[in-house]
């Protein structure tokens, strides 16, 4: 049987059914993970010990009693540092962030609190969200547990290493380039990216989600389940359907149309590692019945640069309203990066969002003819954990997400999966990409990858 910290979040819902396992042993178990880790890993920004034993009690009550909440009663679960949670601040992992303890949760955060999800604390991100690396002027370094010589990416930094590392086996994080499939590639693990407004946040902006991430696609798919309840308080989301999306899970890929991107035109070059596994991907999807065909490059560096434009401008609208000491906080290649938008107009930045909805619309035409897309999540494994981006060069940053960025804009389902390893045992993640609103079959194609590729490595120890 698996260590208590590598069981995920079906097999503790099945042993608490039974009795076999108790929520106050499977939080025990994350704990130790934690005090384990945490001096290698730095992915936690709060870890709340005596909170999440007396939810842990509160669940095993109701267990006993037969008043479960549901199948996620009890299991441990982290949310990231910028998802509102009732008691923490959420200094979105910057230095010069509000450290003021917040009063109610956020939806994603209200959700796992009514599912009875133990709560073990909050992860660490970089500051504003706005990098994909684990670097933070408030939290410091973020490791990759595989070597933590190496970057975890980001902005979900913290959720990736923790998943990887047996922190409790649900993690919240959030993405409006690529900041649950980043580490989720980077770490091993699964995330799912959802349509635009299918799991409701506050304050909703563009390309910008809340994902589960997971160790397995089953247990993203019983996340899911409570994270698209709705909330008024989103005033972009979806129409609420009422989906059971681990019964959505099965199926199969004969005669589906799978559009295979090696090259999606811009970024960095893919490395022969990453290429040799999504190219295996692929060819495990065309032996079980699906065809396959090449995806012509769609994305030109004009709409990257837009949406350089856009990010920055956002960025910079904040950070020029700090006072001169809130700015000496902010990480320096942030302040770097930001400050470049001081110089553009108005025209530039309208420039900027016509790009990005070019890249919106260049990213829904090239699915259109397929049933789902598949790509690298990142053209390379993991970098240095002391860069900011590879490179670590502000005037390049969006490098290493040109393939996950364009489907946050165009508001595509799209997931992480981990299809392989490079020489050095860096794990590689193979993005499956869907058209807008398809969540169920994002997660049924990675469901049924789980069950064609080789087996995974073992997880790595502290």
């Amino acid at each position: 049987m698996a260590a208590l910290h590598d069981l995920t979040a079906h097999d503790l819902w099945m042993g608490y059914r039974t009795g076999r396992i108790s929520p106050v042993e499977a939080t025990k178990a994350a704990l130790d993970r934690i005090t384990a880790w945490e001096p290698k890993l730095n992915a936690m920004y709060i870890t709340d010990a005596a909170g999440a034993l007396a939810q842990a009690k509160a669940a095993e009550k109701r267990w006993k009693a037969g008043a479960a909440l549901g199948p996620l009663d009890g299991v441990p679960i982290t949310i990231k540092d910028n998802i509102a949670t009732k008691g923490w601040p959420a200094p979105v992992g910057t230095a010069a962030g509000d450290l003021t303890p917040g009063t109610v949760d956020a939806p994603p955060a209200a959700r796992v609190r009514e599912a009875g999800c133990v709560i073990l604390g909050k992860t660490t991100m970089p500051d504003f969200g706005m990098l994909a690396s684990g670097v933070s002027s408030l939290h410091g370094i973020t490791r990759n547990p595989w070597n933590t010589m190496r970057n975890t990416a980001g902005s979900s930094s913290g959720a990736g290493a923790a998943i990887a590392a047996g922190y409790g086996p649900l993690a919240l994080g959030t993405d409006i380039g690529g900041s649950v499939r980043l580490p989720a590639a980077y770490n091993g693990i699964f995330a799912l990216k959802p349509s635009l407004g299918r799991v409701p946040v506050n304050p909703p902006w563009l390309g910008r989600v809340t994902g589960p991430m997971t160790r397995t696609v089953m247990d993203a798919a019983l996340l899911m389940n409570e994270l698209t309840r709705p909330d008024a308080r989103d005033y972009m989301c979806l129409p609420y359907e009422e989906m059971d999306y681990p019964k959505l899970l099965d199926g199969e890929v004969k005669g589906k149309r799978i559009g295979l991107l090696l090259d999606i035109g811009t970024g960095l070059p893919l490395q022969p590692a990453v290429r040799d596994a999504i190219e295996r991907a692929a060819k495990l999807f065309a032996a079980a019945g699906a065809t396959v065909e090449p995806v012509k490059p769609f994305i030109s560096q004009a709409m990257v640069d837009g949406l350089d434009v856009v990010f920055r401008s956002r960025a910079w609208a904040d950070f020029e309203q700090m006072t001169p000491e809130r700015q000496a906080k902010v990480l320096p290649f942030i302040a770097s990066w930001c400050r470049t938008a001081a110089g553009l107009t108005a025209a530039d930045a309208m420039r900027g969002m016509a790009q990005l909805f070019a890249l919106r619309e260049a990213a829904v035409t090239a699915t259109e003819p397929f049933d789902f897309l598949l790509s690298p999540t990142s053209p390379i494994t993991a970098y240095a954990a002391e860069e900011a981006c590879p490179g670590d060069d502000p005037a390049q940053p969006f490098g290493h997400i040109c393939f996950t960025a364009p489907f946050n804009m165009s508001e595509q389902p799209a997931a992480s999966i981990c299809c392989g390893y490079d020489a050095g045992g860096l794990p590689i993640g193979l993005q499956i990409i869907g058209h807008r609103f398809d969540d169920a079959g994002v997660l049924r194609m990675a469901h049924i990858f789980e069950q064609l590729r080789p087996a995974l490595h073992p997880w790595p120890q502290p």
